[in-house]
This record gives C-alpha cells, sequence and structure tokens, in this order.
C-alpha cells in the first residue's frame, strides 16, 4: 500500500515495479503540481479534477488495475451460490410455494404472484446458473441479467423476508451488471484477448467502494438512536459466549452497553474512514474482519458476513492481488491469476503521465464514459437518498420508519410479542369468531407492520368465504414490546382491516402511537425483574384511554396477581360480573381459569403488571430434581430399596421395550436426552464439530439438486405417477441419522414444550 501515501478510490495508474522503482529514484523539481500534490496524496486526486463536469468524467474513467475486482466478481459469485439453496430457499422451495397451498402472502405489489412449483425451481435454476457464471467470468453481463432479474422476483415477492443483507446482495449484483469486473480471472478474458487483463475505469471501484461506505455509515447514523446509546436495543446480546473474554473485566450490564452498543456504534461510524486511508486501513481490516466473524457465530445471517469480509479489500490498491500473487513460487503462479500488468482498455480515459507511459495520444469523452459518470453520481444520490425517503412512503411507517430492510438500521430495534388476537364477524349474521394467530401464513412478521396486517385481512377476508363467513370483517388485536418498553398495542382494535383505508404515501391512521413518554419507565421495570425470584414470572402492559385487555389466566398460572403502576384501571371478572377498580400502587388477585378485563378508565395511559408463577412447571421442576437425585443414589449404591417398574427407565435413560411410561418419567427422559445431546456438542472435537457442519450442508444442497432435477424433469417430460414422484421425493428428503436426530428426531425422545406439560 505505499508508506506516507493514502490510497482513495485507486485513481493511480497501474505500474509495473521497475517503472514505480525508476520513478521513485527520479528527482523532480518543486513545481505548482509538486506543491499542491498534498491532496493527492489524500484523496487520490487533484481538486482540479472536480473543478469542471469534463475533468470529473475524466478522473471516474482513469485506468484502474481489474485484479481486486475481478477476485470480489470470483467471490461474490461463489458466496450467492451458496446462498441460493440456504437463505433464499432453494433447499425449502416444495414448502414455500406448493401447487395448491391456501396461504396468505404479502409481495410488495400485489399483482406479483408465485408461479407453479416446478416454474419456481426453474426460476431459481437460471438464478443459480447466473450466480456460478458471475464467479467464473463467463458469459458476464448474460449472466448477472440471470442473476438479477430472478432475484429480485423472489425478493419483491416475500416482504416478510427482507432484510438488509438480502437488498444489499441485490445492489451488488446489478452493480456489477454495469461495470467490467471479467477483466481478470474469468473465462471472459480467456476467449477475448482484449477483456483479458485489461483496465477497467475507476467508477467501477468508486461505485463499490461508496456503497460499502453507505452500508456502514448510515448503519452507525441509525444506531445514534437512544434506544441503541442507552443499550435496550440488543440488552441481552452479552449473553453469548463470544462476550465471555469481555466479561472477565466487565460486568454483563457493562459489557451489553460499552462493547455491543457502544463497539457497534463507533465500528459502523468509522470504519468506512478508516478503510479510506492507508494508515488506518490495516487496523480497519482487522476490526471489521473480527466483527464479521463475530456477526456470523451471533446471527443467522447466511453469507452476509462472508460478503462483507469479501468487500473489504475493495479498499485495498487494485493491485493487490498481483504483488500477492507474483510472491509465490513460479510454479504455482501457472494455476493462479496473472501477475503482470494489465493491458489499455478502450473504455478508460488516458491522458498526463498516462499518456506518455503507454505511448498513445489522449482519448476524448465518448458517451460510454459520460454515462458511466452519470450513473455513478444518479446511483450514489439515490442510495443517499432512500434511507431517509420515509417522509414519501409513510404507509410503510409503523413504530419504526419504512419496511425493514433498506435503511441499514440493523438491529436497532428488537420486538416481543405478548398478546396476538384476530377476531372475525360476519357483517351479514353477526357470528363472531377468533382465528388462531398466523393462520394461513408462513411466517410472523406480518405481525409489525400495517401494509402486511392489510394484505393479511384481505386475503383472510376471501379464504373466509370457503367456511361460510358471507361479509368477514377482521380485527387484529397485537401486543408488541419494541426494546423493553411496556407491552401495548400497535392497531387500533376497534378497526376492521378489510374495509380500512391505506396507502403507501399516506399516514396510517388505525396505527396507534408508540408511548414514548413511558421510556424511562424502564430502569425501573428492569429492577423489579431482578427483584423477582426464578419461578416469578412479569409481564409489563400499557394501555390507552377507552380500550381494554381481555385475558385469561391458566390454571397452570397460580398466585396472579395485577399491580397498577400508574393511571387509573377497572378490572372485570367476566364470571362473576364483578368489577375492581384500582389506583396507583392497589393490586388485584386473579383467579386461574377466569376470563377477566382490565379497562383504561384515566385521561392518560395506564401501566400496570402481572405476576405470576407457573406451578404446573414449578412442580415439574421438584420432580425432575427427586428423579436426578434418585437416580444419582442409585448409580453411586446409596439407594438399597429395589426401583418399581415405572421408575426403572431412569436409570439407562432409554424408553424402548417400555410398555408404559409415567408422564413425568417420560418428560424427565426426554430432558436428559436433551441435555446429553447438548453437552455432547458442546465437549465435541474441531473435527466433529466440522463434519457435523458439513454434513448437515452436504444433505441440504443435496437436497436442492434432487428437487430441482425432479421438477426440471416434470417440465421437460411431464410428471410421472404419483408413487414415483413421492419415491423421489422421499429419496432427496433423506437425511444423515446424526443430522435427523439434531435437527427433528423422531426415533429418540423430544423435550417437552411447555406445553406438553
Amino acid at each position: 500500500m505505499g508508506p506516507g501515501r493514502v490510497h482513495a478510490a485507486g485513481t493511480q495508474l497501474s505500474e509495473s515495479p521497475a517503472s514505480q522503482k525508476r520513478r521513485s529514484n527520479k528527482k523532480e523539481e518543486p513545481g505548482p503540481s509538486t506543491l499542491h500534490s498534498w491532496t493527492k496524496r489524500l484523496l487520490g486526486f487533484e481538486w482540479a479534477d472536480l473543478s469542471s463536469w469534463h475533468h470529473f468524467v475524466c478522473l471516474l474513467n482513469r485506468p484502474t488495475d481489474p485484479a481486486a475486482l475481478g477476485i470480489f466478481r470470483f467471490l461474490f459469485g461463489l458466496l450467492m451460490a451458496l446462498d441460493i439453496p440456504q437463505e433464499r430457499g432453494l433447499s425449502q422451495l416444495d414448502h414455500k410455494y406448493l401447487d395448491g397451498l391456501k396461504v396468505c402472502r404479502f409481495p410488495l405489489f400485489n399483482f406479483l404472484e408465485p408461479l407453479p412449483l416446478d416454474w419456481m425451481y426453474l426460476v431459481y435454476t437460471v438464478m443459480l446458473l447466473g450466480a456460478l457464471g458471475i464467479m467464473l467470468g463467463c458469459f458476464y453481463r448474460l449472466s448477472c441479467l440471470l442473476f438479477m432479474v430472478p432475484y429480485w422476483y423472489v425478493f419483491l415477492l416475500d416482504k416478510t423476508t427482507w432484510n438488509n443483507h438480502s437488498y444489499l446482495y441485490g445492489l451488488l449484483g446489478f452493480q456489477l451488471l454495469f461495470m467490467n469486473a471479467n477483466r481478470y480471472w474469468s473465462i471472459d478474458g480467456l476467449w477475448n484477448p482484449q477483456k483479458r487483463n485489461a483496465h477497467v475505469p475507476l467508477w467501477n471501484y468508486t461505485l463499490l467502494r461508496t456503497q460499502i461506505f453507505i452500508v456502514y455509515f448510515i448503519a452507525g447514523i441509525k444506531k445514534l438512536d437512544a434506544d441503541w446509546v442507552e443499550g435496550y436495543s440488543m440488552s441481552s446480546l452479552a449473553h453469548h459466549w463470544l462476550f465471555s473474554p469481555f466479561r472477565l473485566v466487565l460486568s454483563e450490564e457493562m459489557t451489553s452497553l460499552l462493547v455491543v452498543h457502544g463497539g457497534g456504534l463507533m465500528l459502523d461510524l468509522t470504519a468506512g474512514y478508516l478503510l479510506f486511508f492507508d494508515a488506518t486501513r490495516p487496523l480497519a481490516l482487522v476490526f471489521v474482519s473480527y466483527f464479521h466473524c463475530m456477526n456470523s457465530q451471533l446471527f443467522s445471517i447466511g453469507m452476509f458476513s462472508y460478503t462483507m469480509l469479501a468487500t473489504s479489500p475493495l479498499f485495498c490498491y487494485p493491485d493487490w492481488p498481483r504483488r500477492l500473487i507474483a510472491k509465490f513460487p513460479a510454479c504455482f503462479q501457472r494455476l493462479l491469476p496473472l501477475s503482470e500488468a494489465p493491458q489499455p482498455s478502450q473504455e478508460c480515459v488516458y491522458g498526463g503521465a498516462g499518456q506518455q507511459r503507454l505511448g498513445r495520444g489522449a482519448q476524448k469523452l465518448g458517451l460510454r464514459q459520460k454515462l458511466g459518470a452519470i450513473f455513478t453520481v444518479l446511483y450514489v444520490l439515490e442510495q443517499l437518498f432512500l434511507p431517509y425517503s420515509h417522509f414519501i412512503t409513510q404507509g410503510y411507517n409503523n413504530w419504526t420508519n419504512g419496511l425493514y430492510g433498506y435503511s441499514w438500521d440493523m438491529m436497532v430495534h428488537a420486538r416481543s410479542h405478548q398478546h396476538v388476537k384476530i377476531t372475525y364477524r360476519d357483517g351479514l349474521t353477526g357470528e363472531v369468531g377468533y382465528l388462531n394467530p398466523g393462520v394461513f401464513t408462513q411466517s410472523r412478521r406480518w405481525r409489525d407492520h400495517a401494509d402486511m396486517v392489510k394484505q393479511y385481512a384481505t386475503c383472510l377476508s376471501q379464504l373466509l368465504h370457503s367456511y361460510n363467513i358471507s361479509e368477514p370483517e377482521i380485527y387484529f388485536d397485537i401486543w408488541v414490546s419494541i426494546n423493553d418498553r411496556f407491552q401495548q398495542r400497535l392497531f387500533d382494535p376497534h378497526v376492521d382491516i378489510v374495509k380500512a383505508e391505506w396507502s403507501p404515501f399516506q399516514k396510517t391512521t388505525w396505527v396507534k402511537p408508540l408511548l414514548v413518554d413511558l421510556s424511562p419507565w424502564r430502569t425501573k421495570l428492569q429492577e423489579i425483574e431482578d427483584a423477582l425470584d426464578n419461578q416469578t414470572e412479569v409481564v409489563f402492559i400499557a394501555d390507552f384511554p377507552g380500550l381494554h385487555l381481555e385475558n385469561f389466566v391458566s390454571e397452570d398460572l397460580g398466585n396472579t396477581s395485577l399491580h397498577l403502576l400508574k393511571g387509573e384501571v377497572a378490572v372485570e371478572i367476566v364470571s362473576t360480573q364483578k368489577n375492581h377498580t384500582l389506583q396507583e400502587g392497589d393490586r388485584i388477585q386473579l383467579p386461574p381459569g377466569k376470563y377477566h378485563k382490565v379497562f383504561t378508565v384515566s385521561q392518560e395511559p395506564s401501566c400496570y403488571m402481572y405476576m405470576y408463577v407457573n406451578t404446573t412447571e414449578a412442580a415439574l421442576e421438584q420432580n425432575f430434581t427427586r428423579l436426578q437425585e434418585l437416580r444419582e443414589k442409585v448409580q453411586n449404591g446409596t439407594e438399597t430399596e429395589p426401583l418399581p417398574p415405572e421408575l426403572q427407565p431412569i436409570l439407562d435413560s432409554s424408553m424402548e421395550n417400555v410398555t408404559q411410561v409415567d408422564p413425568v418419567v417420560e418428560a424427565f427422559l426426554r430432558r436428559q436426552w436433551r441435555m446429553e445431546e447438548l453437552q455432547k456438542r458442546r465437549n465435541a472435537t474441531l473435527a466433529e464439530r466440522f463434519h457435523r457442519f458439513i454434513t448437515k450442508k452436504y444433505f441440504v444442497f443435496r437436497r436442492s439438486l434432487l428437487m430441482t432435477w425432479i421438477s426440471l424433469r416434470n417440465l421437460l417430460l411431464g410428471r410421472p405417477p404419483l408413487e414415483q414422484l413421492a419415491q423421489e421425493v422421499a429419496y432427496a428428503n433423506m437425511q444423515h441419522e446424526e443430522v435427523r436426530t439434531l435437527s427433528s428426531p423422531d426415533t429418540v425422545p423430544k423435550q417437552p414444550g411447555r406445553s406438553e406439560l
């Protein structure tokens, strides 16, 4: 990278090492260019390059080494080829788009619909071939189109899968379509000598670097939100084992505040700048690499961490692959990309020193160079504007602005849902009923977005006609907590969403406001939670004046009480028709197995909390403890009395050859099996963990390829008899015993959930 020089945007011409040495040994007389060369050393260009549009276009089209761009193209194509069977869902495509499946979908535009299943597999096949073509640099432009068009179709088809990194993949694919990323280490270069190892315009690098800078910097700007700065956005992340070294010197609370939130904020704000300059780039590469490696373990974000790692070398000198390859022995260099200097290209603008070195006249600006500059400027302006365009698309604004996925507000908002109720009413007969939350859907993402709730209600109203509901009215009562605040309503429960108005460009009137005035209560709520014992749980509720919450206390929950923290409420026990008015500081015991209603009668929002103990779970835990103690006594010989037949299975942790097992014993065996499996995984060697990882991925890709082959065969030759098709799908579903056991064990005891207890 050169000591004492700062490389910005790769504006220097590529030179051979010998010419660089001759130029460094040549003495130059001081002159205007030397006196003002600090701008070039600092920024990579002179101020004169910005003095006119002509000079600016020449700057963006300066010849630049294609090596770093070619390496990024290869890595991006490879990562996308790995991403398609996994996060894009090729391995589970038949579960999502099965023909005849009655399901509500959430496309960005309502006219978008999925194709029949076999054709969806063809779409994914085209996308996969495009990714492989990008990786190899084979039919490069066509490959970019084959990847980009299906990708954006699948992306726009389902808003519930949106996230920032999926959006970024689509942007990078779009950019590569217009770039000359096949000028280095590509099959196209082998076929076409003019494309092989040829200069690329500087704007190819400028666009990618600016995109990555925007991802980092605007993500940092979004993290200036008070919730992130105060440590509420990712408050539970400090529990992870990756932060164990920090917890040796800091408390868990300070680890969350300083390391998770403070460190994340500073890295996002500064990473783009630190990667820009030579002096700080080595340190930046270390920190961003550590950051993305941690994220790959903390979150299920597919190829995002590795894609960001692949973008980091773009900030280095563009010829870094050549200098690296030149250090390999000659016998290996034949198998690696080229290390010699690139050849001139008609798409670049040569002038000044480059004109003399290349021995050719200055090239005039053509339409291609001007369009490249215009595209770069417009694209960068659009990317700077779009994260703050929510004042236009107001219909997508809820408690947070816009649809999650294009604003780079990554991990800033954490939500938890306590209560979701969907009520339908037949407008013709007046019949009222309730729907299971999420019925006819494959995602829970709709709960947080008004536009998706509107789509869901419209879909439900159409499906309910099949159940003799003539004129369905759909009402949603969704309670959400964002960043450790009170649980509160997101939508007005009295509004029929089927008939409610919604527009992408107008504010949604039936979205209830976030009670930000109650945010300071979070400190008090945390203190209350910390003071509770392990068996007592608490839920904090805030409600609007004039509304009420109808709730049911399960018989499993003993000692359930309601404590009023603020405002005034009236509590009605439905079975007895008795009302109790509570003032601030009052509490009431709630009977189990009964419905009750909590009416907010004060002029301001009410705040209250439920405190309860799951007595069934507590009793079961006591039984587990006794069984564990009994098992240990028998094993160490201190228990002399023979065990009754129903307790014999606890000795060998096996349920085989047992005709009748006590439910408590069965639950105990299931938990023991799960604990042993988890302990086995924790104590596994690196080789065993790698084998488990490879085995799992193998069966993901195996199923993707087999199901794709079946669908393409169906399109070409027609579908076979159902028996044959069922056998083929069963073969595709085959998994290794270890994978099947860890994912969905059927032949071994399963860990019981609360519903089973």
